[in-house]
């Protein structure tokens, strides 16, 4: 992930909307001070860039990118809840909260035992929904601070520092944490993985801005990746994708990740107007979309692989009346005290349309959300 998306940074509480927007509550945006490469942030919508490497790929045409036909497109079930597990006794498990430290946990590894680096929005989905899969399993928990290790262990994570190891190595890995805040990221990941016993997975989750395609074009996994030097952020990640798909991992980059609060519809509304174009595409998906697709594709045990989560919907209609028609939506919810007021810009770039077919039937995974606007319970 990059610097610009703070999912792991800001540890939430998932929030579960039954329905979609509840009447008891309102969500206030705070107005914030944007930062110098805010303009960057607003189009790629609070992405979630994770490392990424460069598998072979087929060159794509000049005229249709890298498509594939569209996947069937699944129908939304109900709204996942974050139940509380409950505490873990850190006592009892040896927990640590010195860095290089080592944490002990029981003295039987199970053969569904998860270690996430980086639990925060998407890697507490992430425990819960493995949790509920693998009843009994123990789910580690490494983050940059102890600030949230009490709500870890509530939620029946092991809390540790990064940098800490296992004293038994275990069977899955996720490194879900940003670049952001690491002097040395490729080291971490060969860290996470050297955590790992090559039994059952290692995921890396990257970002779909590492697919050099852009100006309209539809993109999917076959599509190449940037070259190196293309920017210090696209850099990293690639170089980070490498050491995953050398140590056996595999690569699972993300769209833009959002949810009631979180996302490009609310950094729209914090702006409240926006001098970018309106028919910039965003590509999206759903943080609990991000995490089924990531559970699904640990549950496989595949090897060094590259795949693409999005939701195969990117908004777009090169006009100015669907991002109206989108933040209308949002605008009338009442959910929000802000309101958005348009997009003002006629230059930049149009980014990219992303599909992810060959992902899908690969995986045997459709999303519970086909589209924003699905989400929002319109009509897509």
């Amino acid at each position: 992930m990059l610097a610009n998306d703070d999912s792991f940074l800001d540890p939430l509480s998932i929030y579960s909307p039954s329905p979609l927007f509840p009447p008891s509550h309102r969500y206030t945006v705070a107005a914030a001070t944007p930062p110098a490469d805010e303009m960057r942030a607003a189009t790629a919508a609070s992405f979630r860039l994770a490392p990424a490497t460069n598998p072979p790929h087929r060159r794509a045409s000049a005229t249709s990118s890298c498509s594939l036909k569209p996947a069937p497109i699944a129908q939304p079930s109900r709204v996942f809840t974050l139940a509380r597990r409950a505490p873990v006794a850190r006592a009892s498990l040896g927990v640590s909260h010195d860095k290089g430290s080592e944490v002990s946990g029981a003295d039987v590894v199970s053969q569904n035992d998860l270690l996430i680096v980086g639990p925060g929005v998407l890697g507490r989905i992430v425990a819960e929904k493995w949790q509920k899969e693998h009843p009994g399993c123990k789910v580690y928990g490494q983050t940059a601070s102890t600030n949230h290790h009490s709500e870890l262990t509530d939620l029946g994570i092991i809390p540790s520092l990064k940098g800490s190891t296992i004293s038994q190595k275990v069977p899955h890995v996720i490194f879900c944490a940003p670049p952001s805040g690491s002097d040395d990221y490729p080291e971490d990941v060969r860290v996470a993985a050297s955590n790992w016993n090559g039994e059952g997975s290692f995921l890396f989750t990257s970002s779909t801005a590492l697919y050099d395609c852009s100006d309209n074009m539809m993109c999917n996994e076959y599509c190449p990746s940037v070259p190196i030097g293309r920017s210090p952020r696209t850099d990293v990640l690639l170089k980070v994708e490498n050491v995953v798909l050398e140590a056996g991992g595999c690569v699972l980059r993300l769209a833009g990740l959002y949810k009631i609060d979180r996302g490009a519809h609310v950094f729209w509304l914090r702006k409240g107007t926006l001098d970018t174009r309106p028919d910039h595409i965003i590509n999206q998906i759903h943080y609990e979309d991000a995490a089924s697709l990531a559970i699904a594709i640990m549950k496989k045990r595949l090897r060094n692989q590259t795949f693409l989560g999005c939701d195969n919907k990117p908004l777009s209609r090169s006009l100015w009346t669907f991002w109206q028609e989108i933040m209308d939506a949002v605008n009338r919810s009442g959910k929000f005290d802000t309101k958005f007021e348009g997009f003002t810009g006629t230059d930049g770039p149009l980014g990219k349309r992303m599909e992810n077919s060959k992902t899908r039937a690969e995986i045997g995974w459709e999303p519970k959300y086909p589209s924003f606007t699905e989400f929002l319970g319109l009509s897509s």
